[in-house]
């Protein structure tokens, strides 16, 4: 199994061997891949937030307004 400093340092050889323009297109991606994962991070972060709140527990304790006695017909 290879390392992450072992493939950061692949990858700085294999990034030194590469043209400027290429080189612009590797730490694009990179940048695109490091936005994606912070994205999804907030997200998570978001969703633990919003479960562990309490804003919408009288939701959970709300009466019954209507029953099947209620009903004119019953099909």
């Amino acid at each position: 199994m290879t390392t992450k400093d072992t493939l950061i340092k692949q990858t700085i050889s294999l990034l030194s061997r590469l043209p400027q323009d290429k080189v612009r297109e590797v730490s694009d991606y990179t940048e695109t891949i490091l936005k994606k994962l912070d994205d999804e991070l907030l997200n998570k972060g978001i969703q633990e937030f919003v479960s562990n709140s309490k804003s919408f527990e009288f939701l959970q304790e709300e009466e019954d307004l209507y029953t099947t006695e209620d009903l004119k017909e019953k099909y």
